[in-house]
């Protein structure tokens, strides 16, 4: 069984610094880090023109837009918004204990998440936290649960840190969807080397990482077969995974 929500691993990961205005290559090359999230959003989400849509939508569609690039941006805040998105309602203890981080951090991300409007707190003692799953679609790309799910990971598994430090959000991604092929026996995991780019050692890391994403979002994630809607009924897996289970961390 895989655990989707254990422990963190590792050093805590440092916030990257702007680039410059005007920045010189080094302070770019530098800097790299800071602009993936940026690249990210102008390569492949890029809103339609204004004149196309309603003002109102325009708004809504704007916000939404900057409340995923939010998430994407800190795993551990995605880490506890799609921990409510999946299993809420739950507490804010719940929360704390499931996803093993200190309390001040949890009711800290709970806060944000109400101010960014994804998450609600209902009832007196205890409140109890829900979340609406978000998805974002511009220019034929999508973003939902399971991408934010993608992301959290990068708390628990190294694998998937190190692939977000060395290639960036946007090819993980698209990693997300290369591993929806495998699992729906579409392509082998080295066959997912050539269309991300990457070695072939790489794409097999990956795409076993991405499995606890590719499952739980399977269950539950509403827009699951708008990411694969040739093949969401055909993934499937030998054994079944245990999304709550507290498992140890793998040596």
């Amino acid at each position: 069984m895989a655990r989707l929500f254990d422990e963190p691993v590792g050093d805590e990961k440092a916030d990257h610094a702007a680039v410059p205005v005007c920045a010189s290559p080094n302070d770019i090359e530098t800097s790299k880090e800071s602009l993936k999230f940026k690249d990210f959003v102008l390569e492949n989400m890029a809103p339609h023109p204004l004149s196309e849509t309603p003002p109102q939508d325009f708004e809504a569609g704007i916000n939404q837009l900057a409340t995923v690039g939010r998430l994407l941006d800190h795993p551990e805040l995605a880490r506890v918004y799609v921990y409510v998105c999946y299993y809420g309602p739950v507490t804010r203890p719940q929360i704390k204990a499931a996803l093993s981080i200190p309390k001040t951090t949890v009711y800290d991300h709970v806060e944000t998440l109400e101010t960014l409007g994804v998450i609600t707190i209902e009832g007196t003692r205890p409140m109890e936290v829900t979340a609406d799953p978000v998805r974002i679609t511009t220019d034929g790309h999508v973003v939902t649960p399971t991408h934010l799910h993608a992301v959290a990971l990068q708390e628990v598994d190294e694998d998937i840190s190190y692939f977000v430090e060395r290639h960036g959000v946007g090819k993980l991604a698209a990693a997300v969807r290369q591993a929806g092929l495998h699992y729906g026996d579409r392509t082998t995991q080295r066959m997912a080397a050539d269309p991300l780019g990457i070695s072939t050692g790489e794409a097999i890391s990956i795409i076993l990482a991405l499995k606890p994403a590719i499952a739980a979002g399977r269950e539950y994630d509403p827009y699951f077969d708008v990411i694969f809607p040739e093949l969401a009924d055909d993934i499937e897996f030998e054994t079944d995974i245990d999304v709550t289970a507290s498992l140890p961390n793998a040596e």
